[in-house]
């Protein structure tokens, strides 16, 4: 059986330096390295101050960088025909998948509040990816923080703690001000701060993370992930709808965020939208505390609800599924799976399914066999091994 392969971290990247030399002529001076992730609960609980449990995968994408002595970016590809170059000033323009490459510059050079912006250098970069694109699995994220993990390995910058988080904060305004996508933090903060053998628990209210274990083999389960080949895209106005919704509801019971939001008062607002809105948001981040005691409980049939809970949830309250999602988890169940959900920003992407581990050769069957049943595009998977963060190749 066949799964999206994430490749040998060094051969990648000794073949990214190959490719770098072969089209800019030159040698490259440093290759960064994010990983895309999968989020085991909690969607759309980022940008509502809430709870999210990621984990990096170990499919990444690589930057390979060198300095140039003229200020100009050059940055090219190995999966888009079209590259881009120009200024650090014009770079909050760049189209595509530029945008979030030259966006991470851009915004690593400005004033952030944090002190004065990097002396971000001219660089040729180029960027390669095992990650899935448009399927849910934060590519995007895993470019800005690539390049910029490059970026600052130039600048001979040591990768803390505290330039962790400026790379975060950076990538996040990449995706927000350059490329539109007005993303909650969760992807920039797993490709960043991603653990090998755990998930992450990322609380945006209090800005804290912590490793959650997940010894999957204790467990008897294996994370398989199903890209449904339904393109995701965070810039099409589905997302900033949801985000827009869930700040209206908020604002209408007079608090900061959903966060602070009961389930009764979410459910005492008049708007029918609203109200399922807020709901959703307020049971996934109870559902996303339960899940971390229910991995330290070992509790494998409290993981399958509480994943099918989430689901249902995306599907009926915040309306971002779609059918071929839906198959997905139907499907998975049935076949052996111990729980199934959604998961990514949602319109399409990536189902994330729970299975013991004996089962996963049938519920990929199974699920393959319905998509062709339906008349699906065929269906890709993937396995989520907890992976680290981003660092150099």
């Amino acid at each position: 059986m066949t799964f999206w392969d994430a490749g040998d971290s060094h051969d990648l990247a000794d073949g990214l330096r190959s490719s770098f030399a072969e089209t800019f002529g030159r040698d490259a001076e440093v290759v960064g390295r994010a990983p895309g992730r999968v989020n085991l609960i909690g969607e759309h609980t980022d940008y509502n101050a809430g709870l999210v449990l990621p984990l990096a995968l170990p499919h990444a994408t690589y930057a390979a960088a060198a300095r140039r002595q003229d200020g100009r970016l050059r940055l090219r590809s190995r999966q888009a025909e079209e590259g881009w170059e120009g200024t650090l000033d014009e770079a909050a323009s760049a189209p595509g998948w530029a945008g979030y490459a030259a966006g991470v510059l851009w915004a690593l050079a400005r004033d952030t509040g944090s002190g004065t912006g990097l002396e971000v250098p001219g660089m040729d970069v180029l960027v390669d990816s095992t990650v899935p694109i448009g399927a849910g699995l934060s590519s995007s994220a895993a470019i800005e923080c690539a390049v910029g993990v490059a970026a600052c390995a130039l600048l001979g910058l040591d990768l803390d703690d505290p330039l962790r988080e400026r790379l975060v904060a950076a990538a996040m305004a990449a995706e927000g001000e350059v490329v539109g996508a007005p993303t909650g933090g969760m992807d920039q903060t797993i490709a960043m701060h991603g653990l090998a053998g755990a998930a992450v628990l990322i609380d945006f209210d209090a800005h804290t993370h912590e490793p959650v274990d997940l010894d999957l083999d204790a467990l008897g389960l294996t994370v398989l992930v199903t890209d449904t080949q339904v393109s995701h895209a965070l810039n099409d106005g589905g997302y900033a709808s949801r985000r827009a919704d869930c700040e209206e509801a908020a604002s209408l019971l007079g608090l900061a965020s959903l966060r602070e939001a009961t389930q009764a008062q979410a459910e005492s607002l008049e708007d029918e939208r609203l109200r399922r809105r807020a709901r959703h948001v307020v049971t996934e981040i109870a559902r996303v505390t339960e899940t971390v005691a229910a991995l330290r409980d070992s509790d494998r049939p409290a993981l399958g609800r509480l994943l099918l809970a989430s689901h249902v949830s995306m599907r009926d309250d915040f309306e971002i599924s779609c059918a071929e999602l839906d198959a997905v988890v139907e499907t998975a169940v049935e076949a052996g799976a111990m729980g199934s959900r959604m998961t990514g920003g949602g319109f399409g992407g990536s189902a994330v399914s729970l299975v013991p581990t004996e089962r996963v050769e049938a519920v990929v069957r199974a699920v393959d066999a319905r998509f062709v049943a339906e008349g699906f595009r065929a269906p890709r998977h993937l396995l989520g091994v907890p992976s680290a963060g981003a660092g150099l190749a």
